[in-house]
């Protein structure tokens, strides 16, 4: 079955595409990604287009790219997900993992649609999900925070075990960021044939979210 995945280039999408590959034999042959109106940063996690372009590359998987609003995002996301199906495409892969009004948001979109909706972590431990990603071997860094719950040190941060038992210990952020504490950015794994490069720039602040400016 061919899928496409919506792709904002951290560590669910990229894990629920590589377990929908591996575990269910789906074959990805295309990432939707959303991103702002002026086409300068993906939507929630602020990375460049580019650097979302050089990961499909290095994956080996077509990426669509399209500008939206939040106020447009669900509109322009049925549009893009029909269009697809023109193209043989008959499944969507999401990386939500427990919040209900995700998964309603996912199924009635991809229902309109009549495009099958697969959410290969759903009610994934979330400690399993963290030990899973970084055993696989992918590898990915903090590019954005919610400043009420991390502040600017944690940008850049690696995810590994250290990173999650330091979350742990914090006690009140959901360690996989399910609710927005935290997004990242998947440069390396067993999908990947090759690091995707990058250089970490400046910590910017705005709308109560740091974000590191990716280059």
């Amino acid at each position: 079955m061919k899928a496409f995945v919506s792709w904002s280039g951290g560590k669910e999408s990229a894990f629920s595409c590589y377990k929908a590959m591996k575990e269910q034999n789906i074959k990805v042959t295309c990432f939707l990604n959303m991103i702002s109106e002026d086409g300068k940063r993906s939507r929630s996690h602020g990375i460049i287009p580019d650097l979302l372009k050089q990961q499909a590359k290095s994956i080996g998987v077509r990426i669509v790219q399209k500008k939206t609003s939040w106020e447009t995002y669900e509109d322009i996301f049925i549009k893009s997900i029909s269009v697809l199906k023109k193209r043989e495409i008959k499944a969507g892969i999401f990386g939500d993992i427990d919040l209900q009004e995700h998964r309603d948001w996912v199924e009635n979109v991809c229902n309109k649609t009549g495009i099958k909706s697969m959410l290969p972590l759903w009610k994934f431990k979330r400690k399993k999900l963290m030990e899973e990603f970084i055993q696989a071997g992918f590898k990915a860094i903090i590019v954005a925070t919610d400043a009420s719950f991390l502040d600017e040190k944690w940008l850049g941060r690696n995810i590994d075990n250290e990173f999650v038992e330091e979350l742990k210990a914090l006690g009140n952020i959901d360690i996989c960021g399910e609710k927005g504490e935290y997004h990242t950015f998947v440069y390396d794994g067993p999908i990947f044939k090759k690091p995707v490069e990058f250089i970490p720039g400046k910590k910017i602040l705005k709308d109560k979210h740091w974000f590191l400016n990716l280059k």
